[in-house]
C-alpha cells in the first residue's frame, strides 16, 4: 500500500467513524455542523498531500482540467464548487476562465483555498457554509460541482434538490463520486436514482484514469453530469 493509499483510508475511515458515532457501533447518529467543521480542519493539513486533492503534478492537473472541460459549458459562466475543500479544483476552474465560488464548512480548508488563489492570481471567491444546504441565490449558477461529499450527507436527496434549484436553464450539476476499497462511498447506480428524478437527463462517466488519482485504481469511480 502507498502512502497516499494508507492517508486515503484513514480519512476515509476517519469520516465513517465520525458518521456512525464511534468506530463499530453500527449506529449511525446525527452529526452537528461543528463536529463535521472539526473533522475537516483537522484535515487540512495534509489534504493536499494526495494527488487528487492537492493537484501538485502536472499530470493531475491536466487530467482533471480535460476532464472537467468535457463535461463543463465553456468559459466564462457561473460555477459554483461545493464542498471545495482546499480550493484545488476551484482554482483550476478559475485559471481557465470560469467565475468561480468555492464554499466548505471547514475554515481551515478555507484558509488554505485562499492562499492558494492568491498565489495563483485568480480572483476565486470562497466562503464558509454548509453546503448540502448553499445560501445562494436561486437559478444563480451555470453548473454545480460537488465532489465527494454526496455520499456522506445525511439527505442526499434534499441537498441534489437544493443544488438543482440553484441552476439556471440548461445549467449542469456534475458530481464526481465513488465506492472506494475502503467499504466508503456511493455506486452509480444509486446516486443516478438520486439524481434522475429531479433532473432526469443525466449520464455517469467511469473515471479510470489513473493520472486523475496519482496511482492505478480498481474500485467504482465516476462523474454524474445533470443537465437542467
Amino acid at each position: 500500500m502507498s502512502r497516499d493509499d494508507s492517508r486515503s483510508e484513514e480519512e476515509s475511515a476517519g469520516t465513517r467513524d465520525l458518521l456512525d458515532g464511534h468506530a463499530g457501533s453500527g449506529h449511525a447518529v446525527v452529526v452537528s455542523i461543528d463536529e463535521t467543521a472539526q473533522f475537516w480542519d483537522e484535515q487540512a493539513r495534509t489534504f493536499d498531500d494526495e494527488a487528487d486533492h492537492g493537484l501538485r503534478s502536472p499530470a493531475a492537473r491536466h487530467a482533471w482540467r480535460d476532464m472537467l472541460r468535457s463535461v463543463l459549458p465553456n468559459p466564462p459562466a457561473d460555477v459554483v464548487d461545493l464542498g471545495c475543500g482546499t480550493g484545488s479544483l476551484a482554482v483550476l476552474l478559475a485559471e481557465e476562465g470560469y467565475r468561480v465560488t468555492g464554499i466548505d464548512l471547514s475554515a481551515k480548508m478555507l484558509e488554505r483555498a485562499t492562499a492558494k488563489a492568491r498565489a495563483a492570481g485568480t480572483a476565486t471567491s470562497f466562503r464558509q457554509g454548509d453546503v448540502s444546504d448553499p445560501q445562494l441565490q436561486r437559478a444563480s449558477m451555470d453548473v454545480v460541482v460537488v465532489r465527494h461529499v454526496t455520499w456522506a450527507l445525511t439527505d442526499p436527496d434534499d441537498a441534489v434538490r437544493k443544488w438543482a434549484g440553484l441552476l439556471r436553464p440548461g445549467g449542469r450539476l456534475v458530481l464526481v463520486e465513488g465506492l472506494w476499497s475502503t467499504g466508503t462511498g456511493m455506486t452509480a447506480r444509486r446516486l443516478e436514482g438520486i439524481v434522475r428524478p429531479i433532473i432526469s437527463n443525466c449520464e455517469t462517466r467511469p473515471l479510470t484514469d489513473e493520472a486523475l488519482w496519482g496511482r492505478p485504481i480498481d474500485d467504482e469511480r465516476y462523474v454524474l453530469v445533470a443537465r437542467g
